[in-house]
């Protein structure tokens, strides 16, 4: 048996390293075409939400409505560039005449572009972690709207940054007390003050809403004190 192992790590191992060599050039062109279509568009605010949100529900109906408040403000709208939460933040940019930006991934059975992203400001990208460093570095903002596993990937890792210090503040904001509610009572009182797993402050990170205007109200107060910069 250990023959055999040895064997398969032999011939496996040598056709890894042979793939990861030519993999580095993939994950660097993936990174210089985000560079190079991002550092163009200006301001932007990204917004994170469930794939599965269909025209309709509350939540798609509102997250028109938050993106359209902000693009009427001049910040353009980056999401995920697929369906649900991603088509409706998207839809309303478009609706304000804003820039509408889609950072899509490949994936083998879902997730396609939605038809709101401008043709000149969508990306597609094999790897999840060149994508959300898009993400981070070119926007003045989070939002949060009701989402599953992904949305909730993408939310922990943004706040981590943020908490760390690796990347400027910026404003993080959830949308949808009802739906967003319970965990942050969990973080609250559980993680925070039962087993002092995160500072005092580090609720003050977040902001929770509940309408467009409550959002776009905080986005420019945020912002008549601060410059708005790439993130890192």
């Amino acid at each position: 048996m250990n023959d055999l192992i040895k064997n398969l790590k032999s011939r496996e191992w040598t056709e890894t390293r042979a793939h990861s060599s030519w993999q580095i050039f993939k994950i660097m062109s993936e990174f210089v075409e985000g560079f190079d279509t991002l550092n163009k568009i200006g301001p932007c605010i990204s917004i994170f939400g469930s794939a599965r949100t269909r025209p309709g529900n509350p939540y798609y109906e509102l997250t028109v409505e938050v993106a359209k408040s902000l693009a009427e403000e001049g910040f353009g709208i980056i999401t995920g560039g697929g369906p649900g939460t991603m088509e409706a933040a998207n839809k309303g940019a478009q609706l304000a005449g804003g820039r509408s930006v889609g950072l899509n991934i490949v994936l083998p059975h879902e997730q396609h572009s939605n038809p709101y992203i401008d043709m000149d400001k969508t990306i597609n990208f094999n790897y999840f972690f060149v994508r959300k460093v898009m993400f981070t570095k070119y926007s003045q903002g989070f939002i949060m709207m009701p989402g599953g596993f992904g949305t909730m990937d993408e939310f922990t890792e943004v706040l981590t940054l943020i908490q760390t210090r690796k990347m400027n503040e910026t404003p993080m904001v959830l949308v949808g007390k009802e739906y967003w509610k319970g965990l942050l009572d969990w973080f609250s009182q559980v993680m925070r003050d039962e087993q002092h797993n995160i500072g005092p402050d580090d609720m003050n990170l977040l902001h929770l809403f509940d309408t467009p205007g409550e959002v776009v109200n905080y986005f420019k107060e945020f912002y008549s004190k601060n410059p708005l910069r790439p993130n890192f």
